[in-house]
């Protein structure tokens, strides 16, 4: 069992900013997501498109966004649970609450905080007869773990920047690798397309254009698949390990619709006079995922939520206690590594 004070139910930006609001209270975050990796929508669909509406960043790239937070967050040593989804919550007698993954990992806490942005993300699958036989036997929607596909043959199908991306860095730990993309035009980021054509003129992508993959073939495991040109009638036979198809994902708000929250439109209806607090008290939602009366889906606005809510999760959490914040620009940044990060001290010298 993983307990923690808050549980932080989505790593995206909000959920991440949330950890160091925690932080400076001095409390603890545990953080479960169903991506491979934290950092939400900005590190899974678009880690390459920039940003222009983050305070004090003129421009800032989506990816580049989740490495500052990540490092603005070391220093409170969060946990993660990544690659799971949360599944089921339960209510214990003295008021915590237990939530456990899919993948069976439960996980404890005085409070919870659901950051899932638009929701849990379900992959865009390709319309294909057999494609369920081949999961987890040759197909797979999203890469964990790279080296699985060193000395392998690999085909990727997509145009935007997962695919783009995934095609450059498995170039040098592939054997071959095919990208597949319906248009000769991609959705990518421009440096990412122009080292796709470089890698394919040096011989080692492979750039099958404007093309759909429209069969699977294998007894038990994936080892062909057809290949199909738009412009053309003729069918391509590819031998390949594995299909990764990279299509984008499709947000969902997912098992926590069943939780017994308010629901509007696909949304955690909160109350924004205060906390941000559910229906269910100890229970937030902040970022994407919720929705109040002049709601704006932006991410500064959920780092403003995330703040506000872990001040109303620490008299949850200490009813005792009375917390007079200062500012960091007073009190400094404390990590619960030993870290400290505090403004110089003015020297008092006496004038003789």
């Amino acid at each position: 069992m993983i307990q923690t004070d808050i549980l932080i139910i989505g790593a995206g930006p909000t959920g991440l900013f949330a950890v160091f609001e925690a932080g400076l209270l001095q409390l603890k975050c545990h953080l479960i997501d169903a991506l491979p990796q934290p950092g939400g929508q900005c590190a899974e669909i678009y880690p390459k498109k920039p940003i222009y509406d983050i305070p004090g960043y003129p421009e800032v790239l989506a990816g580049e966004l989740v490495d500052n937070l990540m490092e603005q967050i070391k220093p409170f040593q969060p946990g993660f649970t990544l690659g799971e989804r949360a599944e089921t919550i339960e209510k214990l007698e003295d008021g915590s609450f237990v939530v456990t993954t899919n993948k069976g990992t439960k996980h404890q806490a005085p409070v919870i905080a659901i950051a899932g942005g638009l929701g849990s993300f379900e992959p865009r699958k390709p319309l294909l007869d057999n494609l369920s036989d081949y999961e987890e036997n040759g197909v797979a929607y999203m890469i964990k773990e790279p080296e699985i596909y060193r000395g392998k043959k690999v085909l990727i199908a997509g145009g935007g920047d997962s695919a783009l991306d995934w095609s450059i860095f498995l170039a040098d730990v592939a054997d071959e690798v095919t990208l597949v993309h319906r248009r000769n035009e991609f959705r990518g980021a421009l440096d990412s397309v122009e080292k796709v054509q470089q890698l394919k003129n040096e011989g080692k992508i492979s750039l099958i254009t404007p093309a759909e993959v429209v069969a699977l073939h294998g007894e038990g495991k994936l080892d062909k698949v057809t290949v199909k040109k738009t412009d053309a009638s003729e069918e391509l036979q590819i031998n390949v390990d594995h299909f990764i198809p990279l299509f984008g994902l499709s947000p969902k708000l997912g098992p926590i619709a069943d939780w017994g929250l308010e629901i509007e439109k696909n949304a955690i209806k909160v109350d924004n006079s205060l906390d941000y607090q559910t229906n269910i008290p100890g229970i937030y939602a902040i970022g994407d995922v919720n929705t109040y009366p002049g709601k704006l889906k932006l991410i500064l606005c959920g780092f403003h939520e995330a703040t506000l809510m872990c001040q109303s999760a620490y008299q949850r959490i200490h009813p005792d206690k009375k917390y007079v914040m200062k500012y960091t620009t007073v009190g400094g940044v404390t990590g619960f590594d030993g870290s400290k990060k505090e403004a110089p001290k003015a020297v008092v010298k006496a004038i003789n």
